[in-house]
């Protein structure tokens, strides 16, 4: 079993992909569209790859805002979760993802990633994070 991480953007999806016993989580890759509202190709490839990586659940970053309210970005979250639980048939999470882009630009600074390769990878890197700290909070549950 395995479970994808995604980060849904306005014109960008970040993918990532758990190990196998749930501990770890990968970046794999960015699925790009060249219009907001073309998801067509989108959910074909998560698709395609939930078929290779036998996933059995999606975790989706919700991008709240910092007061906790849902803003217009979180409502086009809602619905591409609505999109794909339809297209796959398989229950998908939500989870907060606040920060996460900072935290993955902040990772790529301090490994040294210059300033104008970072936005190729930021999306992979919030999408490990998101999966990361579901896998996290699963485990905790587990353990107490």
């Amino acid at each position: 079993m395995r479970i994808m991480g995604l980060d849904f953007g306005s014109k960008t999806v970040g993918v990532a992909i758990s190990d196998p016993l749930l501990i770890t989580a990968q970046g794999i890759e960015i699925i790009e569209r060249k219009e907001e509202n073309k998801l067509r190709k989108t959910l074909a490839r998560i698709e395609a790859l939930i078929l290779e990586y036998e996933v059995e659940e999606i975790v989706l970053g919700l991008p709240k805002n910092m007061n906790d309210s849902i803003g217009e970005r979180a409502k086009l979250t809602m619905e591409f979760k609505d999109k794909l639980e339809r297209r796959t048939g398989m229950p998908v999470a939500l989870w907060d993802e606040r920060l996460t882009t900072v935290a993955a630009n902040k990772a790529m600074m301090e490994a040294g990633i210059r300033r104008e390769h970072r936005k190729e990878h930021v999306d992979k890197i919030a999408a490990c994070l998101i999966l990361q700290g579901y896998l996290d909070c699963r485990k905790n549950k587990e353990n107490n």
